[in-house]
């Protein structure tokens, strides 16, 4: 709403890729780089192939040579799982492989069976990468990519170096290196942390056992994913009143600090995103709405619950950050939308849209 081209809103990807390439593509070239992207939220292989047509279209306007775009497509969607092979395919002069958006698949894969009787997933922290579904997602993924000799990069590790608690801070880098070594040890060619100050940990998990620039020729023809593989969404239990309060408070929280300007958030020493708070709020929405939404003491997750425990969440956010801190910030507002988004009929498809009408 905020750019218009005749008199309609253009796409906020099409126009943040257009305005970075033309501002900055032959001086990155100019410098022996080139112009990278992140291709997001990718659904089909027909997005990946627009995508292509608008960076041929886009090379050609700026005098700038075919190929000179690399993007990595964040395969972050249940749908685009099972096209994996088409989306590197339409990209191909233009790929940079595909990265495991693990936290956003969580929440694709929510939204997209949210209304399905036998689908209801267990706390979101006990969805790691390790669950059936999401090992099979992530071995996929690998395959696919050393098949068509691409990169394959691993998923986020959420986990931030701890201050003034040594104990819980060797707890958090013990869980990036057993994340990244798995994924090392799985064969893929690097992978993403949340903290600078995890950079040298994640190098040694490759740097023992990758001394070459990438592990492509590890093709692992011995992974054999079916769809039913990547559809078997386990666990189902436990689901606690401790993990819907905690997704109550981190998506109050992460809205509250959205609505303020700030779309990367520290909170309870993971470092958080858009996907935390989708996850978040799209669970509680579809424990609500499940019948197999039941809490581990026998209480079915219901509307008034939840509305009864958005207060008490919203006073602990006030005693965590103190009086002052939270009088400037827009918790308030975000507890109303997420209320709102939680507790509503339909499921609204991305809680980004209506928190961007609150901003000017």
């Amino acid at each position: 709403r905020h750019v218009l081209i005749d008199g309609k809103p253009v796409s906020g990807g099409i126009f943040d890729f257009s305005v970075y390439l033309f501002h900055n593509a032959k001086e990155l070239l100019a410098r022996g780089s080139g112009p990278y992207f992140y291709l997001p939220k990718i659904e089909s292989h027909l997005e990946a192939r627009l995508w292509n047509d608008i960076f041929v279209m886009a090379q050609n306007e700026l005098g700038i040579p075919q190929g000179s775009i690399n993007a990595t497509v964040l395969i972050e969607t249940i749908l685009a799982a099972f096209e994996m092979e088409e989306i590197l395919y339409e990209l191909r002069e233009h790929s940079g492989g595909l990265n495991a958006g693990r936290w956003d698949y969580i929440f694709s894969c929510i939204k997209k069976f949210r209304s399905h009787k036998d689908f209801c997933l267990a706390d979101r922290v006990r969805i790691n990468m390790t669950v059936p579904f999401m090992r099979a997602y992530a071995l996929e993924l690998l395959r696919v990519c050393h098949k068509r000799n691409a990169p394959a990069l691993g998923g986020m590790a959420a986990l931030i170096p701890i201050k003034n608690d040594p104990v819980a801070n060797e707890k958090a880098l013990a869980g990036v290196r057993v994340d990244k070594d798995r994924d090392a040890n799985d064969g893929y060619d690097g992978g993403w942390v949340a903290h600078p100050g995890l950079v040298s940990l994640a190098k040694e998990a490759w740097d023992k056992v990758m001394p070459t620039p990438n592990q492509i020729h590890k093709k692992r023809d011995d992974v054999k994913v079916t769809a039913a593989d990547l559809l078997n969404f386990q666990p189902e239990q436990p689901i606690t009143e401790a993990g819907l309060r905690e997704n109550i408070n981190v998506g109050i929280q992460y809205l509250g600090s959205w609505l303020g300007g700030n779309g990367c958030v520290p909170i309870h020493n993971l470092m958080e995103d858009a996907a935390t708070a989708e996850i978040s709020r799209s669970q509680v929405w579809q424990w609500i709405h499940s019948p197999k939404g039941i809490l581990q003491d026998g209480r079915k997750v219901t509307v008034d619950l939840v509305r009864a425990l958005i207060p008490q969440e919203v006073d602990k956010i006030r005693a965590e950050h103190g009086d002052a801190m939270f009088a400037a910030s827009p918790y308030s507002e975000a507890a109303e939308m997420f209320e709102e988004m939680s507790t509503a009929e339909d499921f609204v498809e991305f809680l980004t849209l209506p928190a961007y009408e609150k901003i000017d």
